[in-house]
């Protein structure tokens, strides 16, 4: 019997090394080499091999998945081809990587869905359509231009296909929305099912699962791993260390924080070799790696099921425990006390048409019939929204910073004032630029709008600006705490940052922060950065809706730790050595920093006359001092928020967790 012989690999990389811009040239920024003398294989045929690219923060993940793809320079330029795009069993439209390899990602700059980049911020939440407000069916159908023809020769997309595809991703309701008028989460489904219904060969998805409600990842994971058992497409995804892989990842590529690979390989194998590392680092034969940080491996090593989460972190396994201690190590507790009232809703509904997206719903409370939401967020409180995709977070973001047009009609009251003259009261109405000056906000939203040619510097001080553009109002305090969030921030935020740039005063310069755009840092550090802007000049209410998706877990952690304390806090080592003289994984704690020992603290933290509200998917990524909940109902069910009270921090017990999710599921 003939065996038939073996097709060339999809994607086959020999010894390859990589370079944004060409290396000979010059540069006004650093030009380093990417994944030097790198060697990688997808196979087009044999056991479906699926793979998972791992990394922190700034480890380039996104640039692994772009070089896959064919982007960057490649030396020599032939280490680098796609052998088996050219042969007959590849059709035609897909002879071309760029065809053949789609790639999903999700920062702002793709996530768009078509809707033009200049689209002002209160256009989704607008009920009248225009021409251009293109419908998700026509996003999905490529239907987004007016008058559009199809060429002779090309394929329409599979019908049976888009009936899977929609239904596998929930979005058989959405079909008739325009795409603007989808919610973060659910443009994030409608973009992967955008690139399914193209029927490449590779699919490459850039941290698929982020900003995904907990229902909507059990439901996409078992789609995707369908096609990842056919191989059709195959599948590489990236995903940060403290996010739990599918099972039906077969492989795995672990990356440095210099942007060169750490180990590759078998999924279990490679596994087994981090799991050796952070045991020899812990029991102190091994020096650590300072570009294989080991607590970013803490969490690393769940795996995500049909039943859920399964497995430990690295770290948990070796102390059998928890991978950190429960000490606050992100924020303090909440003030015991709180004051006025900072937003009072008093039956809010929002509707678009007969289609209610807020509110509706009734509920008895206190012996009253209440129509619609009834919410008050005091001084010092700190809230946590939760509930699925397209319940109505983000419009309840819109109205708290008026970017509804329906704000305007609407029960509402902020810093206890209406939107709209009252009779009778000798009171102003509240202006826009009065709100957007007193709330401090970062979101998808946000990150979408900002433009990209700001420099960092001019992304940190818009926060004193009436709009992105318009000229900061600074004094020297608040020029005081610019620079200095800027040199705690200087590892995450500078591309170009060398430990060894220290000036005579023991601190790093800051040209970097004048000299690169917003556009130029890469998606952690955009997320960074516009964190440090909502919460940097103290404003009364500080929203946080998703603002720490994409981040590491240690970058997440130091985040959290300033959003407590500011400059006043800081970390010891992640590893310290206890009385046996064995390293403890993850003992880091929290201590005095120099600023605060030299009483020269520039920035502190929330204080008691702030409120802070944060939405999130996930619990790691709810700050620890939030006590308050409140969890709404997937739209048009008719059953009523939730509120509830926390006993101590999410991320320490997932019990609580559970709790408030077990809501949405009943819903």
């Amino acid at each position: 019997m003939r065996v038939p012989p073996a097709r060339p690999p999809v994607i086959r990389i020999a010894n390859g090394t990589f370079y944004r811009h060409h290396p000979t040239g010059t540069h006004s920024h650093p030009n380093p080499p990417l994944f030097s003398n790198l060697s990688f294989e997808l196979p087009s045929s044999g056991a479906p091999r699926n793979w998972g690219i791992v990394g922190p923060s700034l480890s380039g993940k996104t640039t692994f998945l772009q070089i896959l793809r064919g982007q960057h320079l490649c030396f020599p330029p032939t280490a680098r081809s796609f052998p088996y795009l050219s042969t007959e069993f590849v059709p035609h439209r897909l002879r071309a990587a760029t065809s053949a390899i789609q790639y999903v990602g999700f920062d702002a700059g793709n996530a768009a869905l078509g809707v033009a980049a200049s689209q002002y911020l209160s256009a989704r939440y607008e009920s009248r359509r225009e021409d251009t407000d293109f419908s998700l069916r026509d996003f999905l159908l490529g239907n987004m231009e007016f008058n559009s023809i199809r060429l002779p020769g090309e394929e329409g997309v599979d019908e049976k296909l888009l009936e899977k595809v929609v239904v596998d991703l929930r979005l058989e309701t959405l079909l008739d929305l325009p795409v603007a008028f989808l919610s973060n989460g659910q443009g994030r489904r409608a973009r992967i099912a955008k690139a399914l219904l193209a029927s490449p060969e590779v699919l490459l998805l850039d941290e698929p699962f982020m900003g995904l409600d907990p229902p909507t990842v059990a439901g996409l994971s078992p789609l995707l791993r369908s096609l990842a058992d056919k191989a059709s497409p195959r599948l590489v995804l990236s995903a940060r260390p403290q996010d739990p892989l599918p099972e039906w990842i077969t492989d795995l590529v672990y990356l440095r924080t210099d942007c060169q690979v750490g180990a590759m390989g078998e999924k279990n194998t490679v596994l087994d070799g981090l799991r050796t590392y952070v045991r020899g680092v812990w029991k102190g034969g091994l020096a650590e790696d300072e570009m294989l940080p080991v607590h970013a491996l803490g969490e690393m090593g769940r795996t995500l099921t049909e039943n859920g989460i399964e497995g430990e972190g690295l770290s948990e396994e070796i102390v059998n425990g928890s991978a950190r201690d429960d000490q606050d190590r992100s924020a303090t507790e909440p003030p015991a006390t709180t004051g006025e009232p900072l937003v009072e809703m008093s039956g809010c509904t929002v509707k678009y048409g007969d289609k209610v997206v807020l509110g509706g719903w009734s509920e008895e409370r206190d012996g009253q019939t209440l129509d619609g939401l009834h919410w008050t967020v005091r001084q010092g409180e700190r809230w946590g929204v939760f509930g699925p995709n397209g319940s109505g977070k983000t419009t309840i973001v819109s109205l708290l910073c008026s970017d509804h047009p329906q704000t305007y009609s609407l029960p509402i009251k902020l810093f206890g004032r209406s939107r709209l003259p009252e009779i009778g009261s000798g009171q102003l109405p509240l202006t826009f630029w009065d709100i957007q000056s007193r709330i401090g906000h970062s979101s998808p939203e946000i990150h979408q709008h900002m433009p990209r040619r700001l420099t960092v510097r001019q992304v940190l001080e818009s926060a004193w600006a009436d709009t992105f553009l318009s000229k900061p109002k600074l004094d020297d305090v608040a020029a005081g705490q610019v620079d200095t969030t800027l040199r705690w921030f200087a590892h995450e935020l500078n591309p170009g940052f060398s430990s060894t740039e220290v000036g005579s005063a023991g601190q790093q310069p800051l040209n970097w922060a004048t000299e690169y755009m917003f556009g130029e840092l890469s998606f952690s550090a955009q997320r960074i950065l516009l964190f440090l802007r909502a919460i940097i000049k103290h404003p009364e209410i500080v929203v946080l809706d998703e603002a720490f998706s994409g981040m590491d877990e240690a970058v997440r952690d130091k985040c959290m730790l300033w959003l407590a304390h500011g400059e006043e806090k800081t970390y010891t080592s992640g590893f310290s050595k206890s009385g046996s003289g064995k390293h403890s994984p993850m003992e880091a704690s929290v201590v005095d920093s120099d600023a605060a020992r030299s009483g020269n603290v520039k920035v502190t933290g929330l204080n008691d006359k702030q409120a802070l509200i944060c939405i999130s998917h996930i619990k790691e990524e709810v700050p620890d001092c939030v006590r308050e909940w409140i969890c709404l109902p997937e739209a048009n069910t008719g059953l009523p928020a939730r509120f509830g009270r926390l006993d101590g921090p999410l991320r320490t017990d997932s019990k609580r967790w559970r709790e408030i999710w077990a809501v949405a599921k009943q819903q």
